[in-house]
């Protein structure tokens, strides 16, 4: 794939696109995506189109049939690991983006060593436990980072309920903040990916040094 795209022209794009200072603190970003599933995925993806610089792609589960529905794979990537398969596919997007990968499930043990690296931290996951076990852990551990995370965004409600709200200092939740999934209500790809948006809106916008909601 490299080879029909060279480095310059893809940057070279993005510049006429964004500017040359947008492009310079989009390609300088360091963005940690935890869990890469509806949300995660598709933040993954939207940044890697804008040319986001260093990607950091944290999951632990494969690609499994149910997950066709609303994230960012197709079928032949069923069995694979989801960093794998992801990271494959951000790489036919822009061959040269720095792409890292940790195939593990986040704990209270190697958080710290995780999200050491990044400034910018998405939580993406699906549990609500698992979901406040990151926010507490990177809002103890590293006040200074900024964490967007995710809540509410079942079903086929309305667009309009799910926005981004400035939560903390350095934290930013995006969603309705109270749909969840249940029997005929599950999770469905345009709000998930609705959601996702927002997310990933908001993580540019910190990198440009826009920290409004």
């Amino acid at each position: 794939m490299a080879d029909t795209v060279t480095r310059e022209q893809l940057q070279e794009a993005l510049r006429e696109r964004h500017t040359p200072e947008v492009q310079e603190r989009l390609d300088h970003a360091r963005i940690a995506v935890a869990g890469l599933g509806g949300l995660g995925s598709h933040v993954a993806s939207a940044l890697a189109r804008i040319g986001v610089g260093h990607l950091h792609l944290i999951d632990y589960d494969v690609v499994d049939i149910t997950n066709l529905n609303r994230q960012q794979y197709t079928a032949r990537h069923l069995g694979r690991y989801k960093t794998d398969a992801l990271a494959d596919a951000l790489k036919e997007i822009n061959p040269y983006l720095d792409i890292y990968t940790d195939c593990v499930k986040v704990t209270e043990d190697n958080l710290v060593s995780l999200f050491d690296r990044e400034t910018i931290i998405c939580e993406a996951f699906d549990r609500p436990q698992a979901k406040a076990m990151l926010a507490n852990g990177i809002l103890a551990h590293f006040p200074g980072k900024y964490l967007v995370a995710a809540s509410g965004m079942a079903g086929y409600g309305s667009s309009n309920a799910v926005i981004t709200r400035k939560a903390g200092k350095h934290f930013y939740l995006c969603g309705d903040g109270i749909s969840d999934p249940e029997s005929g209500y599950g999770l469905m790809a345009p709000r998930v990916m609705l959601c996702a948006a927002h997310q990933a809106n908001m993580i540019v916008r910190l990198i440009l040094g826009e920290e409004e909601a």
